[in-house]
């Protein structure tokens, strides 16, 4: 029974729920704790570390995107201060960055399809709006999986690459302003035994996550005890279905105090 979803997506960033929604979407998935995880952005509507709304505990977070030389990782963040004014900082450079990134790949993929995609680059847009509307366009052929795999995927045509910090300077930034700073699902990465390296600088990693196929959790066991790690974990919903995976309570609660 997952007690508490710590990865979850916003129309904040590239979700399709809102804030708003968020309380029903978790009665209905039986999670009593749920943490909002944006890409490279708080949540304007959550103005404390940890909220209550309806019955629901709701976790301040971030998903930082960081490049760790060799590949790029994601930080999440907990127990966000939004008072921290480097953050800040960050946040408002990264998601300019996102915003005239948006633009440019908008650009592109029109020019290339030679359609009009009816979109505009706005702050939070990403990749998967993009995506979402090429599919929905009545004009194209592609399939959602489709525009990353031909156009806007890392190698693909239409890409632009953005901006992102460091390993070090994401992981110090977070670590000022947040309760507890997790290195997100290592087995999405190129090089996972290089990823879970890393977190000998942090002190938790993303235990539970549903990658659709079967891994080594092994290397993240092994990793939990060489540097005794906190274990977080959660589904990386981009929809309302929550509680795909994630804590149990005891182990929620062993985060609880450190993310007030």
């Amino acid at each position: 029974m997952v007690y508490a979803d710590l990865h979850v997506h916003t129309t904040n960033s590239d979700g399709t729920m809102t804030i708003d929604e968020l309380p029903a979407a978790a009665e209905r998935s039986g999670v009593s704790v749920v943490a909002v995880t944006d890409h490279d952005r708080t949540h304007p509507a959550l103005d404390a570390p940890v909220v209550e709304r309806e019955g629901v505990t709701v976790v301040h977070g971030i998903e930082l995107r960081v490049d760790a030389g060799d590949q790029r990782v994601d930080l999440l963040g907990y127990g966000v201060d939004d008072s921290d004014g480097d953050l800040r900082a960050l946040v408002d450079h990264l998601q300019t960055d996102r915003e005239e990134r948006g633009a440019a790949i908008i650009a592109r993929v029109e020019d290339r399809l030679g359609v009009d995609l009816g979109l505009e680059s706005r702050p939070g847009l990403g990749r998967p709006h993009i995506a979402r509307a090429v599919a929905d366009h009545p004009d194209t052929d592609y399939e959602y999986g489709e525009v990353f795999e031909h156009l806007i995927g890392d190698d693909g045509p239409c890409f632009v690459p953005r901006d992102v910090p460091s390993f070090e300077e994401g992981r110090d930034l977070l670590s000022a302003a947040c309760g507890l700073v997790s290195l997100a699902h290592p087995f999405r990465y190129p090089d996972p035994e290089a990823a879970l390296e890393l977190c000998a600088d942090l002190p938790a990693v993303e235990r539970y996550y549903d990658y659709g196929h079967a891994v080594d959790t092994e290397l993240v066991e092994r990793a939990v005890a060489e540097y005794d790690l906190f274990v977080t974990g959660g589904s990386d919903a981009h929809d309302d279905d929550l509680g795909v995976t994630g804590l149990a309570e005891a182990e929620y609660d062993r985060l609880a105090e450190r993310l007030a």
